[in-house]
């Protein structure tokens, strides 16, 4: 099922008129709705997750001092995000906010790809995280089993790497610990 365009100069408030059932953002001024993500999807992301948080939130084996979280309502000026899994440095955002959202850029940013949801995260949504000063962007496609991780240099994305289904890879920003790619694939 595709993204689908629902209102054109859309508010916060839009947010809460989409079904239960699927993801809403807001970029440049359109709300989307997207279905929630498949278990294949969802089973990346868990696990992308559970091998960084200990080290990297908690210290387990790691520096942490970051917090991540998954699938996070992102403000980034007028447009708001829903990323798969999004980290901050600990000091930049030492505090969860009062708000729904969370308007400070993250540090890291790891959208999992889907047939439906690709090219919006190429084209419509990699733009502004680089605008907006996210550093790093992991894009990770399930059916391909492969990893691209990009950095930020002067407002750019740049390709650091890609890596496929069986690698294992110290992938900025999380350089300190050895990621297993073959256990993010639900076969």
């Amino acid at each position: 099922m595709n993204e689908e365009l629902i209102k054109k100069n859309a508010t916060y408030e839009d947010l809460y008129t989409i079904p239960k059932n699927m993801i809403g953002e807001i970029i440049n001024g359109q709300l989307y709705a997207m279905p929630r993500p498949s278990p294949r999807h969802s089973n990346v992301s868990s696990i992308i997750g559970w091998q960084i948080i200990g080290p990297f939130r908690f210290g387990l084996g790691g520096p942490g001092g970051w917090i991540i979280l998954d699938e996070p309502e992102i403000q980034l000026g007028q447009d708001i995000f829903v990323p798969d899994l999004a980290a901050w440095k600990k000091e930049r955002l030492p505090r969860p906010p009062t708000t729904n959202y969370i308007a400070i850029p993250p540090d890291w940013i790891c959208e999992v790809l889907s047939p439906s949801t690709a090219i919006h995260d190429r084209t419509k949504k990699m733009p502004i995280y680089a605008q907006s000063g996210v550093a790093y962007l992991w894009l990770i496609h399930p059916i391909d089993k492969t990893v691209e991780i990009f950095g930020l240099d002067a407002g750019k994305w740049v390709f650091i790497s890609a890596h496929g289904d069986k690698d294992k890879v110290r992938a900025e920003p999380f350089k300190e610990i050895e990621i297993d790619i073959a256990t993010f694939w639900w076969d």
